[in-house]
């Protein structure tokens, strides 16, 4: 498989025992579980529902003990099936971190590398790429995506013209916070990007007015940003409240991760969630939330009137 340099690594720093708290169960029958994925409605291609952020977390500037433990957070990632990770400018030296931990561990050849263009200088679309190829050391993006709306209508451009140059996969722009979101459905109708990337999470529905229904019918891929708000609400669920037993029989919601993240990607019109961590343990609860039954209608709703009552 595409990841087996990776996992010959990590065997080889932590012992074959490493894997065995993540692997998930094998059923009943017989058949192994894969990640859930979703299909890129642009081109057909399937990516898991659980991708990685790195805001903040691989900021952490040339700190030796630091760059180790983020690589062993991608290492752990790889491992347990994951592709999509989600970097920017805008988060100091995250990309720095980022070239570091894939030079150690060899670059998986399922990779799915998304970065983001954030300058005031529309003509600087293709030099900002560049440089983050090389901070990542990769050959290629697979996705590229305007930040914050900054000048997006150069760096649109020039991505699109990138695009059909064959320098880049695919073509995004994104908001967060909630922030902007009537202009967001502007460029959505009348540019129509291969995804976009926005702030939804079970406390913070917005996007499900009009955004979310937008994309599924212009086709857009969705990446959901602050999953969990910043880690502010995962943290004050495992402090003051244990799953839901109803959770934990119907949808397999064994941890809060599971409960929030199957929450998000159970939306018709998500594709992934980028749950950003510094810790392995937290990122096998990630991984493991794309696993199991996803959440229907009703119980998405059921969800939601659980956390709203706390």
């Amino acid at each position: 498989m595409p990841v087996s340099s990776t996992r010959r690594n990590l065997i080889k720093l932590f012992g074959s025992a490493f894997f065995l708290p993540f692997l998930k169960p094998t059923p009943a029958s017989g058949k192994a579980e894969t990640l859930h994925r979703k299909e890129i409605p642009a081109s057909g291609e399937m990516l898991p529902v659980i991708g990685m952020g790195t805001w903040r977390t691989f900021n952490v500037g040339k700190d030796p003990k630091l760059r180790q433990a983020r690589t062993d957070v991608l290492s752990a990632f790889f491992a347990l099936g994951g592709r999509l990770i989600d970097c920017s400018p805008m988060y100091g030296s995250s990309s720095d971190t980022l070239g570091f931990s894939l030079k150690q561990i060899e670059v998986p050849d399922n990779l799915f590398a998304a970065d983001k263009v954030w300058t005031g200088d529309g003509d600087a679309t293709q030099e900002q790429v560049a440089t983050q190829l090389r901070k990542w050391g990769i050959a290629k993006f697979d996705l590229m995506q305007v930040h914050n709306l900054v000048e997006w209508r150069d760096h649109l451009a020039t991505l699109t013209e990138m695009k059909r140059n064959g320098q880049i996969r695919y073509i995004g722009i994104t908001t967060s916070h909630g922030r902007r979101h009537s202009e967001l459905e502007q460029i959505m109708a009348e540019e129509k990007p291969d995804f976009i990337q926005l702030t939804y999470n079970i406390t913070h529905r917005q996007a499900e007015q009009h955004l979310l229904p937008l994309a599924r019918e212009k086709g857009i891929a969705v990446i959901a940003n602050r999953p969990y708000d910043g880690g502010q609400l995962i943290r004050s669920l495992k402090q003051s409240q244990a799953v839901p037993e109803w959770a934990k029989a119907e949808i397999e919601c064994q941890t809060w991760a599971d409960f929030l993240l199957k929450f998000i990607v159970s939306h018709p019109a998500i594709t992934c969630a980028i749950p950003a961590t510094t810790k392995v343990t937290h990122l096998r609860e990630n991984m493991q939330s794309g696993y199991g039954p996803l959440p229907n209608a009703s119980q998405r709703l059921r969800m939601a009137k659980h956390i709203a009552s706390i």
